[in-house]
């Protein structure tokens, strides 16, 4: 299904602002600048930004918005947005990337399709750029696929970004880079959003192949016999519980100029509906556990992006998608399963089935060649009650990787904070039964979690990023809507390129 979410055309414009054509201006205003910064515009809009400051109305508070007409007769375009940006010391590139949100969502809301987003940059242009045209994207987005009549707001069909000087080519190359990344984002939001019995295994192989192919990147998938023949133990006994069979999505980016050695090795968990299997969850609020291969959908949409952004690192990209079903064949509680590492699980609770799947995909990542990896899951509810809905947990060994995965994810905007790794939680894995258990009790839950992936992780250098509080919102945010975020991705695209390999 095409959709075309990173379709949307976006340029660079300078000159005078009078001069732009639109349907709406967006301007970004601080909460400590005087009037004098804003005299010109002020005069354009017949004084209304005094008024407003004086009555109230506008005081610049992040996301705030504050619409006006323009009184000059001369100005092509008729109808500014002044969005709250905050303090100016703090207007940094997420705080750009937020409001540039806040203003795509109230573009998309008013049926804008023509936007221009006013880029005040106080220091090097071209991350601030980037960083807006990725907000003004992801803030814009709407998903009406399945609707049969869309009576909402319609998409915007140009965006473009203004600077009052003509723009060095590192800048124009970064708003480049933001639509592409915006772009993918917006597609794996796509993927989330899918419900599970229109998106199963094989539908997201299929859509893989579709997404992530291009000249230097392959895919292939990995059917039931294939993974029978890997020895993938785990993933099976998952996905036995279910009429629809597994799948796993390997995709292989290959450049001509291939840097020997290190190979970027994704792994993305894929399970398209979690029921939680015989240890079944609460039926309040298990309609959003289609979102539970968020992160597979993470690491399909990075790929892709990867493969236009061409970087001289070769990436592996590993998806295990399952279902997680209660049926008569489904996996017991005390039930034991072998790994395609050759080490016996102990499966205590059918519902952390993540873990279990993603250990043989990090297994076969190796297999493949990977010498360094990240895997990217809505993993625990641990993790929520530990952090929240604002940042990503982070853990992983040893800690230079994991520092340098935290920098790569701060600056693409999607925060991460990382959980400890002490030898002593791997204690609560232990069985009387097999090598280790696939859960350690509520105690610490997100970090035994994260231990349970070391054991797969081969002594390589890994990171485990646990989503499962950042993939979804559950209400609207000032500059995202409802639904889906497709977090990872441009934390995962930006790896090959920022990390000192």
């Amino acid at each position: 299904m095409q959709t075309g979410a990173d379709e949307t055309p976006v340029r660079c414009v300078f000159g005078e602002l009078g001069e732009v054509q639109a349907d709406l201006i967006c301007v970004p205003v601080f909460e400590d600048e005087g009037s004098e910064e804003l005299r010109s515009l002020d005069a354009a809009l017949g004084g209304s930004i005094n008024r407003a400051r004086a009555s109230g109305e506008l005081r610049g508070k992040t996301h705030e918005l504050f619409f006006a007409d323009v009184a000059t007769p001369t100005w092509r375009t008729r109808r500014v947005l002044l969005v709250g940006a905050g303090t100016r010391a703090r207007y940094d590139t997420s705080r750009a990337r937020t409001v540039a949100g806040a203003a795509g969502l109230a573009a998309r809301d008013r049926r804008v399709r023509r936007l221009v987003f006013v880029c005040r940059a106080a220091g090097e242009r071209a991350p601030m750029a980037q960083a807006a045209v990725e907000g003004v994207l992801l803030g814009a987005f709407r998903d009406t696929r399945y609707k049969s009549e869309d009576n909402g707001s319609s998409p915007l069909t140009s965006v473009e970004v203004y600077f009052g000087e003509d723009v060095a080519p590192q800048t124009r190359a970064a708003v480049e880079r933001g639509v592409l990344l915006a772009g993918c984002s917006n597609l794996a939001r796509e993927l989330t959003n899918e419900p599970g019995n229109l998106f199963t295994p094989r539908v997201f192989a299929d859509r893989a192949c579709e997404l992530a192919s291009g000249p230097h990147t392959t895919v292939e998938v990995l059917d039931e016999q294939a993974i029978a023949a890997q020895g993938m133990g785990l993933l099976q006994g998952v996905a036995q519980g279910s009429v629809e069979p597994p799948r796993v999505i390997v995709m292989r980016y290959e450049p001509e100029d291939a840097v020997p050695g290190p190979v970027l090795g994704l792994v993305g968990k894929g399970v398209t509906f979690d029921s939680g299997g015989l240890s079944i969850k609460t039926a309040d609020g298990m309609e959003r556990m289609k979102c539970d291969m968020a992160g597979g959908g993470a690491v399909v949409c990075a790929m892709r992006a990867i493969g236009r952004l061409a970087p001289s690192v070769r990436v592996i990209g590993v998806v295990p998608a399952a279902e997680n079903m209660p049926g008569g064949r489904a996996i017991r509680p005390g039930d034991v399963l072998t790994a395609a590492n050759g080490k016996r699980v102990e499966v205590l609770n059918t519902d952390a089935e993540g873990r279990l799947i993603l250990g043989d995909a990090l297994t076969l990542a190796q297999r493949f060649g990977a010498t360094h990896l990240v895997d990217i899951a809505t993993l625990t509810g641990a993790c929520v009650v530990a952090l929240g809905h604002h940042a990503s947990g982070l853990l992983g060994a040893p800690d230079a990787w994991v520092e340098s995965v935290r920098q790569v994810a701060d600056r693409a905007g999607e925060r991460v904070w990382p959980l400890p790794m002490f030898e002593e939680y791997a204690e609560q894995l232990q069985s009387e039964t097999a090598d280790l258990t696939n859960v350690g009790g509520r105690p610490g839950g997100a970090i035994t979690a994260g231990m349970f992936l070391k054991a797969f992780s081969g002594g390589l250098p890994w990171a485990h990023l646990d989503i499962a509080g950042t993939a979804w919102y559950d209400t609207a945010q000032p500059h995202h809507t409802k639904g889906a975020t497709g977090v990872g991705v441009r934390t995962l695209a930006a790896l090959p390129f920022e990390v000192a390999w």
